[in-house]
């Protein structure tokens, strides 16, 4: 019942975030313009409709989807509710490379003969920084039997990022502050219909590689022995799990920024709605919640009311209390 009460709430914000923006467009010229239809009232609300809000709406999906999924899997692998897809500092690996491109080179790089600048610069710089943290991650969880320690590790990668971006954004220009700002507040805009095709595949294939992972995921939840005992090698899934929810974590920020909150908080509320940790159940409905969260967010983002809001300032009041409530909880 509260599965399809999440779905039906999903259907409805799918709707909203593509009729309801920043700009009014009456409801049938967006029809009109969905179903492909000529409109001569205004061709820029064409524009608005299928190479903004459709992408933007797309993308805020996927990306809530995916996010949520990265924090049950490192919860489960981790044991640790407080795990999330920046604990790992893939994230901070990401925002150390889109550092160094905007603050350092200014922008724009040459290699091999070619000139890389703008908005693609910056997603292959955070791809490329995310997966440098992913292959360092992935050769400690060799190495170190606890996950604790593994845990740690990531926190100690985190400080060691944000301290050189510090150095970083003190020598830098204005100019280059200002660019690495804006990008650290994340958003939805910067994925266009021509970069869509690219971003969707890699989550939608995170997706679904996370849904063949249930059955070990369940095993894991009854202790290492039990799942030993069923064929399940708990530390080589521990590490498919840690760059699985690395890949998503990666393509979320280098296409949308750092998205904070909703890969924590989102696996609470769903095992809250569901009363249970099976993740059978669990596992569809914090894809469905996450998804149905980021789109809220995307939403309150781009009210007519107001101007477009960066996503990080709307996602930290769905997180936030959730995250107090969990430590609260548990003492």
């Amino acid at each position: 019942m509260k599965q399809t009460l999440l779905v039906i709430i999903l259907v409805i914000l799918v709707i909203t975030n593509i009729f309801v923006g920043s700009v009014h467009i009456p409801c049938t010229e967006t029809l009109r313009i969905l179903t492909g239809q000529d409109t001569g009232n205004n061709p820029s609300w064409t524009y608005i409709i299928l190479h903004s809000r459709l992408p933007q709406m797309i993308t805020a999906l996927l990306c809530g989807a995916g996010l949520a999924t990265a924090g049950l899997l490192l919860q489960t692998a981790f044991r640790n509710p407080l795990a999330g897809p920046s604990i790992l500092g893939i994230d901070s690996g990401a925002n150390m490379a889109v550092a160094i491109v905007v603050m350092f080179a200014g922008g724009t790089m040459t290699l091999m003969g070619t000139t890389l600048g703008g908005y693609l610069l910056v997603i292959l710089a955070a791809m490329a920084g995310a997966m440098v943290i992913m292959l360092i991650i992935a050769t400690l969880s060799t190495l170190l039997k606890s996950p604790v320690m593994l845990l740690v590790t990531g926190v100690m990668i985190s400080y060691i990022t944000s301290s050189l971006i510090s150095l970083l954004q003190f020598h830098t220009t204005e100019h280059g502050l200002q660019a690495y700002t804006f990008w650290g507040m994340g958003g939805f805009t910067g994925v266009t219909m021509e970069r869509l095709p690219i971003y969707a595949t890699l989550m939608l294939a995170s997706l679904i590689i996370s849904i063949l992972h249930i059955k070990p995921l369940d095993a894991i939840l009854l202790g290492d022995a039990y799942a030993q005992n069923l064929g399940v090698d708990t530390r080589r899934m521990n590490r498919r799990l840690y760059l699985l929810a690395g890949l998503i974590t990666a393509t979320t920020t280098a296409f949308c920024g750092p998205i904070t909150f909703i890969g924590l908080a989102t696996p609470h509320i769903a095992r809250l709605l569901c009363g249970t940790a099976t993740h059978r159940i669990l596992m569809p409905t914090t894809m469905i919640l996450g998804a149905v969260i980021s789109l809220t967010c995307n939403q309150l983002c781009t009210l007519p009311t107001s101007s477009t809001l960066p996503i990080n300032t709307i996602t930290p009041l769905f997180g936030a209390p959730v995250i107090l409530w969990v430590i609260l909880k548990r003492n």
